[in-house]
């Protein structure tokens, strides 16, 4: 898939929606009111604290987040670039275009511009690689759910993602940016995952990480070239 992205697309990040962080569903629920507008809507993943479309628990736990995205997919055009906490997403949002973490980057074009677009956990290492294809296996996701009596499993996952605390600063980001700027080939380089709302100019190639909503309460609109922060 190649993306032509658009005049006020907007990028929403790491969201973390869940029962401590409502930013997201606030966020959506002024798109559909039209307090906020776009016609591009890029999610670049972790918007759900946990979410798989194996998981009943999460689907019900998310129910009003889900059925308003999928109300705005009909309006807009929606990206989904799954995270290492919402995956196996299609059959839940069969309207949105589900970019899966083997298909990233996904690259596209804004004007005269190259653009690389990842939720941010690739390039790492092999037993990443590796890990995370197990923990996306749909049928041991599956064979889970058919055990979790109760929702043990998922009350036990829920509450250990709830005592997380994922808004720090990174001492030396811009150190570990530089180097994963060498595995993109592209003007501009966007990736969420690590929370820090920065962007650095290195290398010929402009990179954007795009802020945590639930962190920054902010998400990323682009106009003109420039990539503006706006609050929800």
């Amino acid at each position: 898939m190649f993306l032509n992205i658009q005049e006020n697309a907007i990028f929403v990040a790491d969201s973390h929606y869940n029962l401590n962080n409502g930013q997201f569903l606030i966020f959506l629920e002024n798109l559909a009111k039209n307090k906020i507008e776009t016609k591009q809507l890029i999610l670049m993943g972790d918007n759900f604290d946990f979410l798989s479309s194996e998981s009943k628990y999460f689907i019900k736990q998310n129910k009003t987040a889900i059925e308003l995205l999928n109300k705005l997919s009909n309006n807009i055009e929606i990206v989904y670039l799954e995270g290492n906490h919402d995956y196996n997403l299609q059959k839940i949002f069969p309207n949105i275009k589900v970019i899966k973490r083997e298909k990233q980057p996904l690259f596209g074009k804004y004007k005269d511009k190259s653009i690389a677009l990842s939720h941010g956990d690739n390039f790492i290492n092999w037993q990443y690689d590796l890990y995370c294809s197990i923990i996306r296996n749909s049928i041991l996701l599956k064979f889970l759910n058919m055990i979790d009596f109760g929702n043990f499993i998922s009350k036990k996952i829920e509450s250990s993602l709830l005592d997380k605390n994922i808004c720090h600063k990174m001492k030396d980001f811009k150190s570990l940016v530089s180097r994963r700027v060498n595995n993109y080939n592209s003007d501009i380089i966007i990736e969420g995952h690590y929370h820090q709302g920065s962007t650095f100019e290195l290398k010929n190639k402009k990179y954007i990480n795009i802020p945590s909503l639930c962190c920054d309460n902010k998400y990323i609109k682009l106009n003109d070239y420039k990539f503006i922060g706006e609050n929800i």
